[in-house]
């Protein structure tokens, strides 16, 4: 074996030991920390990381608990698509965040979720909420008829 061929061969070894020991690693991860429970609709599925156990058992007690999954209301109705994007963009954030720990104690959905969970509101109850929409008597202001302004805890009555 010429030293050209050796030099490849080693090379091509290390690389492969790199890569496998990196998809080994991913495979670990992904296994210990039951990644693949997310993109199933099981609501225990959301309260794998502990700082949302409150959140679930807030949500089992509340009206809610008993007829919608965290899915109905955190996930957009649109398409799979759009369910799906939602469920793998907040499931890196969320994972990056308590990952390196750079959380707030006092967990706040943020605008993109906000936006989700009041199409799903309006979604489900599009009977009561189909003809409600901001007016100039609320001064044209898009928040004055948020569903969650006037029920703030109706998902996860405390």
């Amino acid at each position: 074996m010429s030293e050209g061929d050796r030099q490849t061969t080693i090379l091509t070894l290390c690389i492969a030991l790199l890569l496998g020991g990196a998809a080994g690693l991913g495979l670990f991860t992904v296994s210990y920390a039951d990644s693949l429970s997310y993109l199933s609709d099981d609501a225990k599925a959301c309260a794998n990381c502990h700082v949302m156990q409150g959140h679930f058992d807030a949500w089992i007690k509340s009206s809610h608990g008993k007829f919608a999954g965290c899915n109905d209301c955190h996930a957009p109705h649109d398409n799979a698509v759009s369910k799906y994007y939602a469920k793998a963009r907040n499931g890196f954030l969320h994972s990056l965040a308590f990952t390196t720990g750079e959380y707030p104690h006092n967990i706040r959905i943020n605008d993109f979720n906000r936006n989700i969970a009041e199409n799903a509101c309006r979604h489900c109850h599009s009977a009561v909420t189909h003809g409600i929409e901001p007016s100039e008597s609320f001064g044209g202001d898009p928040d004055a008829l948020v569903c969650t302004k006037c029920h703030p805890t109706v998902g996860h009555d405390k």
